[in-house]
């Protein structure tokens, strides 16, 4: 079983990982991280193209940092994972990716919003969970005490 989990620096996206490892211990996992800088589009209209490939380089470098603890993670619980980057908007990225890499399943953490945010912000994983060609798991973080 291949399984997608998309991470950012996120408890919710953290509990995902481990709910991955914990009940899929045997899956091949991939963490994909999608750097989407929001202001690589007004910059780009204003002909910044440079300062656009700079903000792109760091947060590809971010990206791997962070995927450095996400593979720390996963190997806590004795699993070792693949770890993607790719540059895009989030949601459609993580679709595309699934779609292209044929994975089972896609495992993905919820920030729970509720109401007025969720509708302004809008929400990668549901936007992943109406949209996905295959079953997608959201996983709510453990709450604070």
């Amino acid at each position: 079983m291949d399984i997608l989990v998309p991470v950012d620096d996120s408890d919710p996206a953290k509990a995902a990982m481990e709910f991955a490892c914990t009940n899929h211990p045997n899956a091949n996992v991939v963490a994909l991280h999608v750097v989407s800088p929001p202001e690589m589009i007004g910059l780009h209209a204003q002909g910044a193209g440079d300062a656009v490939g700079t903000m792109v380089d760091r947060g590809e470098e971010a990206a791997e940092e962070l995927l450095a603890e996400f593979r720390e993670l996963a190997a806590d619980h004795d699993v070792d994972i693949e770890t993607e980057v790719i540059v895009g908007e989030v949601d459609k990225s993580i679709l595309e990716f699934a779609r292209d890499s044929g994975v089972d399943q896609i495992v993905i953490g919820s920030h729970g919003r509720t109401g007025w945010s969720r509708i302004t912000l809008g929400s990668v994983a549901e936007s992943v969970v109406r949209r996905s060609p295959v079953p997608v798991t959201v996983v709510h973080p453990p709450e604070s005490a």
